[in-house]
């Protein structure tokens, strides 16, 4: 359905109306993506308010050295590169992990209309695990925020990723 040569290519032959589990779906892809590359699984899809896909984007933190490569950033730049436009009015992402601070402050600057996740995250979740950032009253956006999408398909991913990951560590030795 992508582009082979880019895995980050837009899906060709993606209609509109999306159905947020079909969405999600989209998302998981993603974050396969970044489970394959060693990247902590976590994918995420921009939808435009007609709902075509003009966003993917999964974990790149390792990979680009970037701390700032979340899933849910890769996809806003490429939502914002598609429209030629930082803002993105009508706009909704899909992503598998509640998002950080970090993420939700870019997804208000994009003035997104909707963030939908799967898994909620209790160290650093910023939609009301630890924060409540899309609640906040003193900024001038908001956004509609719902969860538990997919959850237990986009928990197990997360699960799978460090259970193996512990597993490496003990194996060689390393402390957990």
């Amino acid at each position: 359905m992508s582009d082979s040569a880019n895995p980050n290519a837009l899906p060709r032959s993606v209609a509109g109306d999306l159905s947020d589990e079909a969405a999600m779906r989209l998302a998981l892809q993603q974050a396969e993506l970044a489970y394959e590359a060693g990247e902590v699984p976590v994918g995420a899809v921009v939808l435009d308010e007609g709902g075509r896909v003009i966003g993917l984007g999964y974990n790149r933190s390792i990979t680009d050295h970037d701390p700032s490569s979340h899933a849910e950033i890769v996809a806003l730049r490429q939502a914002a590169a598609a429209l030629k436009n930082y803002r993105l009015p009508g706009a909704s992402l899909f992503v598998t992990l509640e998002p950080c601070a970090m993420c939700m402050g870019a997804m208000l600057h994009a003035r997104l209309c909707r963030v939908v996740y799967g898994a909620a995250d209790p160290k650093t979740g910023a939609c009301g695990s630890v924060l409540s950032v899309h609640e906040s009253t003193q900024l001038n956006h908001r956004t509609v925020v719902s969860g538990g999408v997919l959850a237990d398909e986009c928990g197990d991913m997360l699960r799978r990723f460090f259970r193996e990951r512990r597993a490496k560590a003990k194996g060689a030795g390393q402390p957990h």
